[in-house]
């Protein structure tokens, strides 16, 4: 496994691997790895033949008030993960040489990137789409994988894609979780012991939106005042947002459809938490 920090050097290994004819296989993250991270590394390596990922905290995604210090920061832990699990390369960028000195070239995805979690995070999918973008220019994969949790920025990466015409597959994966049903994040590590058992809620709250569904309540409204009761009875728990919309374009909808994704974001203590499920035609369908 190589691990490349020079920008320079990470175009040169993918123009050859171009020149070879091998796919690469693309995992952006800021690492912290998790079984996540690790379910679309080897996805990578299944579809493609080489497998890079890319561990950078990128200081244009988060606000002034936001982790960007906190954010755990283990490469030797992230390598070793890597390493057992054939990645090929580990692209380690430093905040420098991808922002330098009077940097003034920013990407934003406009709509997109301004319900959910754009509202109370400014700016952040402008920092997203930027350094998915510069990635994507340096590492020129074939196919980049994402999570399912994560679903805004995976919506947003697509159309990024697709609208500055990437020559790359954008493959979502599905969401990875611990045995009780907490959807994996590097940002767990934070919860202290009380903090992780009320941070189930966030999952709990999504099955119950999917449990009236499948007994026939179609009213959006409805759906997300019970969330938002079973939510406020955790006395650590602030919601940020309970929201149900097209899986597509991120509008609200009022009334149950197939493809509409139930998504939320909740603060348990000081630490925000997102997850989601997208609701399934069969799931809708059951009851009139």
């Amino acid at each position: 496994m190589k691990i490349i920090r020079s920008i320079n050097q990470m175009q040169e290994f993918a123009l050859r691997a171009a020149a070879s004819q091998k796919t690469i296989g693309f995992v952006p993250t800021m690492g912290a790895l998790h079984q996540g991270h690790l379910s679309l590394i080897r996805q990578a390596r299944k579809d493609n033949d080489l497998t890079v990922v890319s561990i950078f905290v990128n200081p244009a995604q988060f606000g002034p008030r936001e982790d960007f210090k906190k954010y755990p920061r283990v490469f030797k832990r992230d390598a070793a993960f890597c390493k057992k699990e054939g990645v090929d390369v580990i692209f380690y960028p430093q905040a420098k040489a991808m922002y330098p000195d009077n940097y003034q070239a920013y990407v934003n995805v406009e709509d997109l990137s301004s319900p959910l979690c754009g509202k109370p995070r400014l700016g952040h999918f402008r920092g997203v789409a930027t350094v998915v973008s510069k990635l994507f220019n340096i590492v020129r994969p074939n196919s980049a994988y994402f999570g399912q949790k994560d679903a805004q920025q995976s919506v947003i990466v697509k159309r990024l894609a697709s609208d500055l015409n990437f020559p790359v597959k954008i493959k979502v994966m599905p969401i990875v979780r611990e045995v009780d049903g907490l959807a994996m994040s590097s940002r767990n590590r934070y919860l202290n012991q009380k903090e992780r058992r009320d941070a189930l809620v966030l999952y709990k709250a999504l099955r119950l939106a999917q449990h009236l569904i499948k007994s026939g309540l179609k009213d959006s409204s409805r759906i997300i005042l019970r969330m938002r009761q079973l939510i406020s009875k955790k006395r650590r728990a602030k919601i940020d947002y309970t929201a149900i919309v097209d899986a597509q374009t991120l509008e609200p909808i009022k009334k149950i459809k197939a493809g509409c994704l139930i998504a939320l974001a909740v603060y348990i203590g000081k630490t925000r938490l997102i997850d989601n499920i997208v609701i399934e035609l069969k799931s809708v369908n059951r009851n009139p």
